[in-house]
């Protein structure tokens, strides 16, 4: 027989889908080896990967999480401390001002001080200088008067004593006149 029959009378022979025995028996031991091998030593590893990544990808979940949790809890206390630092400088700010409000009032106070002394030395000057400016006008119109007494009378009035009536007397004759003439005014 021939190649080309023996492929032809296999063929009509046999059904192409169920195998023949001897080659199925050999089938079923290459598998069976194959699956032996697969189940003890390579799934056992591909297991033991597939576990430590699985366990490495959960364990750097886990990290993200807490370093997420921990970044929340650090932009908590920041936001805090944000807060307090806000308040305390509102307080330094108040504080600030009110010092400045007290300092521009205790300047003010002196400084109405000072103007008030200033103004009661100058009163106090001022009615020095009047009282000696009068006393020297009182002494200049007294010699004044007794010269002018003497032309009219005639006669030099010589006791110190009558001089000092008749200046006297003029003077406050003056100022009786002058006093009516302030009230008018």
């Amino acid at each position: 027989m021939t190649p080309v029959t023996y492929l032809a009378d296999s063929a009509v022979n046999s059904n192409p889908i169920i195998p023949e025995l001897p080659e199925l028996i050999i089938g079923v031991i290459a598998f069976a080896i194959v699956f032996y091998f697969l189940a003890t030593k390579a799934l056992p590893n591909i297991r033991k990967t597939l576990d430590e990544r699985t366990e490495a990808i959960e364990g750097g979940l886990q990290k993200a999480e807490l370093a997420q949790a921990e970044a929340a809890q650090v932009k908590a206390d920041a936001q805090a401390q944000m807060a307090e630092l806000r308040h305390s400088t509102a307080d330094i700010r108040a504080k600030a001002q009110a010092d400045g409000a007290a300092l521009v009032e205790q300047a003010r106070t002196e400084a109405n001080s000072q103007k008030e002394a200033i103004i009661a030395s100058a009163h106090n000057q001022l009615e020095a200088d009047r009282n000696s400016a009068v006393n020297v006008l009182k002494a200049d119109l007294g010699k004044l008067a007794t010269e002018l007494a003497d032309k009219i009378v005639g006669e030099r009035a010589q006791d110190a004593g009558v001089q000092e009536r008749i200046i006297d007397r003029f003077l406050d004759e003056l100022d009786a006149k002058l006093g009516a003439t302030q009230k008018v005014g």
